[in-house]
Formats: C-alpha cells, sequence, structure tokens
C-alpha cells in the first residue's frame, strides 16, 4: 500500500482511521452476483477497492466483504458493464461515518 502524508504531516491511512462504519447486520448494501468465473473487472476489484472490500476466494470467485465499504462507486464503475454487483446505498443511519478535520 502507497502511503501518502498531507500538508498536515497526517497519512492517508491515520485520517480514513478517523471515519466509522456503522453494520447494517444481515444487510448488506453491495453484493457480488452468482458467477462461475469472474470478469476481469471484478478481479481488479481485489486490489482497485480502496477499502480493501473484495477478495477472491479458494474457489477463484470474488467475494466482498461490504462492512468497512466507502462508498465511493469504484466498483460500480469497475463493473458497470458486466452486472456482476448490485450495489444500493445502505439504509439511513448505517454504512460510512465520514470525520472530517
Amino acid at each position: 500500500m502507497i502511503e501518502t502524508t498531507h500538508a498536515t504531516g497526517m497519512k492517508v491511512e491515520e485520517k480514513l482511521f478517523q471515519n466509522r462504519y456503522l453494520v447494517d447486520a444481515g444487510r448488506p448494501h453491495i453484493k457480488v452476483l452468482p458467477h462461475d468465473k469472474p470478469s476481469k473487472a471484478l478481479l481488479a476489484l481485489t486490489h482497485a477497492c480502496p477499502a480493501g472490500c473484495y477478495a477472491e476466494n479458494e474457489r477463484g470467485q470474488v467475494e466482498i466483504t461490504a462492512d468497512g465499504c466507502m462508498e465511493c462507486g469504484t466498483c460500480r464503475i469497475m463493473t458497470a458493464k458486466t452486472g456482476e454487483i448490485e450495489w444500493n446505498y445502505p439504509r439511513g443511519g448505517f454504512g460510512i461515518l465520514y470525520k472530517f478535520g
């Protein structure tokens, strides 16, 4: 992972750690649709997701752990043509809680 320091002297990782995530247990807002072989776009998410939510399992399929998702939309954009994920905003009060400053 590349470490970047802001003018404040604080690393990006330290700033992101200040954010909080309220998990909506049993109701993930992102689902990877069933697939036998993931597309290149879906596989790329295992590296491109800034929150590290996507991983390849031992069967070669891509899975998501939506806890910690920053709701940035990277996965929506990367899989727009393949339709391999189902993405919705979390219910009100759940998901990422950004802390600025």
